[in-house]
């Protein structure tokens, strides 16, 4: 059974990589929640993201949600120092296994493949920027 979701999570990622913008990120191979996922992505983010002074987020903040009543703990992205509270990115989980879902204006833009890696890779654990 572990084979074959890992076997399914491949798929998924060699199919994501063709996908448009509005197509989300695959979910993780393993059983864990969506709060345990999303909180491996909020502090990859954090700290790969922001408090690396990644140039390419420099002009974004992060609005971790992890405690949630909908049972779809996420993150935003927003537009640092704006009152425009408008999120560009939103990466959200749900469910047990998890489902990650990315959606926004920035799954738009160049920026799209990057983000996509960089959920992916935290969510199965890893600590890499």
């Amino acid at each position: 059974m572990r084979r074959l979701s890992f076997s399914l999570f491949m798929i998924a990622v060699a199919a994501l990589s063709a996908c448009k913008s509005d197509t989300p990120p695959p979910r993780p191979a393993s059983s864990q929640s969506a709060l345990d996922v999303m909180e491996l992505v909020a502090v990859g983010a954090n700290r790969c993201w922001f408090k690396s002074g990644d140039p390419a987020f420099k002009a974004y903040s992060l609005a971790p949600e992890l405690t949630s009543f909908s049972g779809r703990p996420r993150i935003l992205i927003v537009r640092k120092g704006s009152s425009d509270i408008r999120p560009l990115l939103v990466v959200q989980a749900e469910g047990k296994p998890a489902r990650l879902d990315a959606f926004g204006p920035m799954m738009g833009e160049a920026l799209a493949p990057r983000i996509r890696a960089d959920v992916v890779r935290w969510a199965k654990g890893s600590k890499d920027c």
